[in-house]
């Protein structure tokens, strides 16, 4: 991490009225089990306040910091803090946070280009580190992140929230002890509207409060070309990667956990596209993503459009809109965000898991304690767990950013003898129907199936590799070596 002078630092930094710094501590005091454990929060627009009150409510825990790059956001959030009573540093550049030495955690919710640069930095400043999902913007990242974990000996908790459920984590060492029989296949869903993006004429005005060098950072710093720079970041590939890496890397996460893979697939193919409108969007809002693991498949399904045209109301199949039906010989196990259901082959309910409880709650402490324990073996979700979920929507992503324009002849040809991909494409084309989206005239991308030796996180394609992996802008570049 560059040195930052004084002066630096305080451009970089926002110290709001009535907003403290804290007393510095020694890099080489260790936390202890009586002392609190000092968290910063940076990138808190939307489930950066979820981390905010999360750790706020952990025991043990004092939210210190807070650093956002839209000066409006930020003075916002310290005024809530202010109105507590609480004091709170503020900054708009995490290096300036990072220079400020008296924290221990870093919880990042950014979006996602910032999630692993970020969190390296981090790591490498010492500090432990709480990355929301996806960890990565690309493969390549994500695996540097785990790298510098391991190297400076740090806690990396990944925001996969499900990982601490006690009803999934119970219902999937059920599935795994053999109780439903050898497993088929594992499919995750993300059936969640997304509209249209609509079209601008031209580039658009940043918002006043946005430092637009820092928000870009290892992203290219290109001109606004949508309505909102926020949040509808998730739909362009500069800084998203479509619903497959926002709302759907937890499915992945729960289908891939429940298979036990703890590799890349070898084999991976998507079809899809953006179908329905013409937007500024690029990301798919339609696609299924599958992934050919042996002995078992997983397979993934995006569905931004409605039930049907005219009715705003999600499709469901088999009862799941967002969640992940693994079939197995003996019945099928139904996963959702904090509980499951085990029905038997003829698809009565034999077991249910699942106490209600607070899974979002149990993931913030669940990393507090590992990070008191010095642990990583303690973690929930640690960071190789959130990085092989996020690589796997990657190189979904990756067959569909390679695709062409495929007719259903030509796509139903491809998956001759492939009985799950064949259904999955028979839905997928009856939803866009029932959506007035014809395939025949407005064809889906039909993505090449792509070889990967998980080994080394490459592929045969020279094409998909060089999608590995993203140029990076002066002074945000992720190191080669961390």
């Amino acid at each position: 991490m560059p040195t930052l002078s004084r002066r630096r630092f305080l451009q970089g930094s926002l110290l709001a009225a009535g907003a403290a710094t804290l007393p510095a501590r020694s890099s080489a005091q260790v936390t202890g089990a009586n002392s609190d454990i000092r968290v910063a929060v940076a990138g808190f627009r939307q489930q950066g306040r979820v981390h905010i009150e999360g750790f706020r409510k952990t025991p043990g825990c004092r939210v210190v910091a807070l650093c956002d790059c839209d000066r409006e956001v930020l003075a916002r959030e310290v005024k809530r803090f202010q109105d507590r009573g609480e004091a709170v540093a503020a900054f708009t550049d995490i290096r300036a946070l990072l220079e400020h030495g008296n924290v221990d955690v870093v919880s990042i919710a950014t979006p996602n280009h910032w999630h692993a640069l970020a969190a390296i930095w981090a790591i490498q400043a010492g500090k432990d580190v709480y990355v929301e999902k996806p960890v990565s913007h690309n493969v390549w990242e994500g695996r540097k992140i785990v790298e510098a974990a391991r190297k400076h000996n740090r806690i990396v908790q990944t925001g996969t929230q499900s990982r601490s459920s006690t009803g999934i984590r119970e219902a999937i060492a059920w599935l795994r002890a053999g109780n439903l029989g050898k497993i088929r296949l594992a499919t995750g869903y993300c059936y969640k509207r997304r509209p249209t993006l609509g079209r601008v004429n031209g580039p658009q005005p940043i918002p006043p409060s946005v430092d637009h060098e820092l928000w870009c950072g290892p992203a290219a710093k290109e001109p606004l070309r949508r309505y909102k720079l926020h949040y509808d970041w998730h739909w362009v590939w500069n800084t998203g990667n479509g619903d497959l890496g926002n709302q759907g890397i937890h499915e992945m996460d729960l289908a891939r956990w429940a298979l036990g893979e703890t590799q890349l697939s070898p084999l991976v193919m998507s079809i899809g596209g953006r179908l329905g409108y013409s937007d500024d969007g690029e990301t798919p809002n339609t696609q299924v993503v599958m992934h050919y693991y042996q002995p078992a498949p997983l397979f993934f399904e995006v569905r931004g459009l409605p039930e049907r045209a005219g009715n705003n109301a999600m499709p469901k199949h088999r009862g799941v809109s967002i969640g992940v039906i693994v079939d197995c010989e003996g019945g099928s196990l139904t996963i959702r965000a904090n509980d499951a259901t085990a029905t038997d082959a003829s698809g009565l309910v034999i077991r249910q898991f699942g106490d209600g409880s607070d899974h979002r709650a149990k993931h913030f402490a669940n990393f507090i304690e590992a990070v008191r324990l010095r642990k990583p073996g303690h973690l929930n979700a640690d960071i190789l767990e959130g990085h092989l979920s996020s690589a796997l929507c990657h190189t979904g992503n990756i067959s569909h950013r390679l695709g062409r324009p495929a007719a259903p002849g030509s796509i139903r040809e491809q998956l001759l003898g492939d009985e799950a991909g064949t259904d999955a494409f028979a839905r997928m084309e009856e939803h866009l129907a029932v959506n007035g989206v014809d395939l025949r005239s407005t064809p889906a991308s039909l993505g090449p199936m792509l070889v990967m030796n998980p080994e080394v996180e490459k592929f045969e394609n020279p094409y998909a590799n060089a999608l590995l992996k993203r140029r990076y802008r002066p002074g945000f570049a992720v190191p080669e070596v961390v």
